[in-house]
């Protein structure tokens, strides 16, 4: 397995990979090398048949506390641009992933941190967590997809107001605003969000890339065209080994056997 300076890329049973950035003694802080892990990290498993799901994780109190500012200080322009182009290309490797995604935000997601989340289709938070973009208190703005993604996440109201304000946010408004689909407890957080993507892995894994296709290639297209979108994924399902499984099982009243062909 590829081994990663400021990341840990286990594989767990059943498809499931658990990414964490491990910078504990700097909060798990954004600099250029984590950014170009977590691009190799994801460049590494998206063509992995093998994979069901990915869950992305910090290490410590944090999830990811934002952009290492120590770093990026004393950047001249061209290379801020640089710092921010290559943050992006991260968080669209890891959002383009062909598997769900799921954000277990444990503690700290604050600036980079909240941008690495919202690359990941769920989003669950700890009781612990806190949210938010606070660049605009620096000076400056997100720089990783924060802009975009935010509104996209919860509407652009409710994100104006976040970024505007640079506010932190609790867990509890993180779910109120359709930031986090749940809170749960710090203990055993990590084990109930791996749960979930057990779960996950269970179910056609076939049909899971299909319907994560269907959804983000229409997502911004008219219904009639996005609908067609879901005919060609539903149709192209037809004649694979898993479908065939899946409904032989359900009418055996057995529990199915899926190899992802």
């Amino acid at each position: 397995m590829t081994t990663f300076e400021t990341l840990k890329l286990e594989r767990l049973e059943g498809g499931i990979a658990l990414l964490t950035v491990n910078r504990p003694d700097k909060l798990n802080a954004l600099n250029a090398q984590v950014l170009s892990d977590l691009h190799e990290a994801a460049l590494s498993l998206k063509d992995d048949a093998s994979l069901r799901a990915l869950v992305l994780t910090g290490e410590g109190r944090a999830f990811v506390a934002g952009a290492d500012i120590a770093a990026m200080s004393d950047m001249s322009e061209e290379a801020s641009y640089e710092f921010s182009s290559l943050g992006h290309r991260a968080m669209s490797e890891l959002s383009n992933l062909p598997v769900p995604v799921i954000a277990a935000v444990n503690g700290f997601a604050l600036g980079g941190g909240l941008e690495l989340a919202l690359t990941a289709d769920l989003i669950y938070v700890s009781e612990k967590a806190r949210l938010g973009l606070p660049e605009v208190g620096l000076g400056i703005i997100p720089g990783f997809g924060g802009t975009q993604r935010l509104g996209r996440r919860i509407g652009w109201q409710r994100a104006k107001e976040l970024l505007f304000t640079g506010r932190t946010i609790s867990a509890d408004d993180a779910l109120a605003y359709g930031l986090a689909l749940d809170v749960l407890p710090l203990e055993g957080f990590l084990d109930a969000i791996i749960e979930i993507a057990r779960t996950i892995a269970s179910r056609g894994p076939l049909a899971i890339r299909a319907a994560k296709q269907a959804m983000v290639q229409g997502r911004d297209l008219p219904i009639d065209q996005a609908n067609q979108k879901e005919v060609e994924a539903f149709s192209g399902l037809w004649n694979t080994h898993d479908r065939a499984e899946g409904m032989a099982a359900f009418l055996e009243k057995r529990t199915p056997t899926y190899e992802g062909r």
